[in-house]
């Protein structure tokens, strides 16, 4: 495993549609341990793989670091039910942190890591999480979103003792 860079604000590749995995091979499972470790060394609870420089459709999320985290490839939102009004951040924004809408309730279908199909229903923070990783393969960043007046940069630094 290795923990990957992460791609950040103006990046032009953050812009871009990933492609679909046409088989679940060895190189895609690297693919996920590098992004699993790279999302847990800078504290985040979702990656998408373009923002490891990868254009496959490729994410991982783990929101209470509790269960096993979760991995879809090749994604598809069936039914999205409600909206929810919640603060976010990225790993490609570092920093920055604003307030939009999202699903309350999602069901999504995709690959699991054995290439296997299978069903999520997701509420509240995982809903969350995996819209705006979703949004990621389709060339959409939270800040696209944001609802106006919302946007806050937090200074790394503010509570560093000297």
């Amino acid at each position: 495993m290795a923990i990957r860079k992460i791609r950040e604000e103006g990046d032009e590749i953050l812009k871009k549609k990933s492609r679909p995995v046409d088989e679940v091979n060895e190189k895609i499972q690297e693919l996920i341990d590098d992004m699993l470790e790279t999302m847990y060394k800078a504290n985040g609870v979702g990656l998408a793989a373009v923002q490891v420089g990868v254009l496959k459709q490729v994410i991982v999320i783990d929101v209470d670091g509790e269960s096993e985290p979760l991995i879809l490839i090749n994604p598809k939102i069936l039914k999205e039910k409600g909206q929810q009004e919640v603060e976010e951040g990225c790993l490609s924004f570092p920093n920055k942190f604003a307030k939009v809408i999202r699903p309350a309730e999602i069901t999504v279908e995709a690959l699991d890591r054995n290439g296997k199909t299978f069903k999520v229903k997701a509420k509240e923070l995982l809903a969350q999480a995996i819209s705006h990783e979703i949004d990621h393969l389709n060339g959409i960043v939270f800040i696209d979103k944001i609802l106006p007046g919302t946007l806050e940069y937090v200074d790394p630094n503010k509570n560093k003792k000297e």
